[in-house]
């Protein structure tokens, strides 16, 4: 028997729910489907969402030969094999095929690169699907030629909608008595995602020994084996959580720190949201007192985005112990506020001509370079002369926090600078 998420998977665009701002009756996307012109594109978006629904309704409403290719288990053989298929049949001459290239973002660079002369002389429409930033995942020459569509969490009222259609409609369910008295957990372990959502309808109704099934919070907690959690990851408790937990760092307390981390971990919270928020922490407020803190940040961040959950947690949890740790300094923060807030004022103003670089004989008649000094000239590698426009000249934006790594910046740039940054 096929996976409920599958018997109810949607065919048409009147089926389909959630993603209304492509899906809608008056959605570009929709709309350039009907009227039978599309070009490729990725859609972007966390699991559940309807991506591959969303592909399969596009080849039915075009009705187009589809191939599907998964990163997971496609190789450059599979993509070349699919390739030559297509390039052989003369019939998708005049109605070029759609290719589904499921998690493209797992797919390797060369896998990628394989792809684009046929994306490139349209031999096929690319439908790519990804959870992940296709701005870092897909190579620049595939993402260019290719429309970037970004799909959503599913809402509470989106979940609700699917739940009410599962135990009507599906001709399993239906010849069960089923009553939903409670949407609570059922949405908020589904997470926005629909096959979550399915899987508790469908396990649920496999462990309970009963016709008549009255689905309520407690029945959802006990078949999953988990307590609820209050924690809505669009509301206060997600804002209030991700706020205790990076001002328990900067505060240099690593038992609130990990806390805070349990609690948004335990509710679901995405690792590399938290991640991302350690690597801006780590350059805001430890900084130049610390700097092996951002590299561990960037560090974390990419093992969590490679490993993912449980063993994400560990990650995080010594990166959060180790920055909740270690000196603190908003001395860099501070700088490029304060450097901005110039170039608000003051425009662009004109760089000096000594420091301006000459790569032609007309920029060397103008002076561009003239009597720059290169400071590996001179003794201890330093010279002075004028960097900043004339305007702000002697401006401090970076003044050195109190803290020993930073003590050291002050010492040497004061001897350098000597009465020019008082320091």
């Amino acid at each position: 028997m096929q996976p409920l998420a599958e018997r109810l998977r949607p065919k048409t665009f009147a089926e389909f729910v959630g993603q209304e701002h492509l899906v809608g009756e008056k959605a570009a996307l929709r709309k350039m489907v009907e009227n039978g012109n599309v070009s490729s594109m990725i859609f972007w978006g966390p699991p559940g969402v309807g991506k591959t629904t969303l592909a399969q309704i596009i080849a039915n409403q075009l009705h187009r030969k589809y191939f599907y290719l998964s990163a997971i288990h496609s190789s450059v053989k599979d993509i070349r094999e699919v390739i030559e298929h297509i390039h052989k049949n003369p019939l998708f001459n005049q109605q070029p095929p759609l290719v589904f290239l499921d998690e493209i973002h797992r797919f390797s660079k060369s896998q990628q690169d394989s792809l684009l002369h046929a994306v490139e002389s349209g031999m096929f429409i690319l439908i790519g699907a990804t959870t992940e930033n296709p701005s870092f995942e897909v190579i620049g020459p595939l993402l260019s030629r290719c429309q970037v569509y970004v799909l959503y969490p599913l809402t509470s009222e989106h979940l609700k909608t699917l739940a009410s259609r599962a135990i009507t409609t599906d001709i399993y369910l239906s010849q069960l008595s089923i009553e939903i008295k409670e949407y609570e957990a059922l949405v908020k372990f589904s997470d926005g995602d629909a096959r979550k959502l399915y899987n508790i309808i469908e396990l649920i109704c496999h462990t309970t020994n009963n016709k008549n099934i009255v689905i309520t919070n407690q029945l959802v907690e006990t078949t999953l084996q988990t307590k609820l959690i209050q924690y809505d990851k669009k509301g206060d408790q997600h804002y209030d959580t991700i706020s205790a937990f990076i001002k328990s760092i900067r505060g240099s307390d690593p038992n609130a720190a990990v806390y805070y981390l349990a609690r948004m971990l335990k509710a679901g919270e995405d690792v590399k949201f938290i991640a991302r928020r350690l690597v801006i922490l780590a350059a805001e407020d430890i900084g130049l007192a610390n700097p092996y803190a951002l590299m561990l940040a960037q560090s974390a961040f990419d093992a969590v985005h490679q490993i993912g959950m449980p063993e994400a947690r560990i990650i995080l949890s010594e990166v959060s112990i180790f920055l909740a740790s270690s000196p603190k300094s908003n001395s860099a923060y501070l700088a490029i506020e304060k450097a901005m807030a110039e170039v608000e004022k003051s425009g662009n103003l004109s760089i000096p001509l000594h420091i301006r670089n000459a790569p032609t004989q007309l920029m060397k008649d103008l002076n561009y370079g003239k009597d720059y000094q290169y400071s590996h000239d001179y003794d201890k590698h330093f010279v002075n002369q004028e960097y900043l426009p004339k305007e702000i000249s002697g401006t401090c934006f970076y003044n050195p926090a109190d803290n020993p790594r930073e003590q050291e910046h002050r010492k040497y740039l004061s001897s350098c600078w000597k009465e020019k940054y008082n320091y």
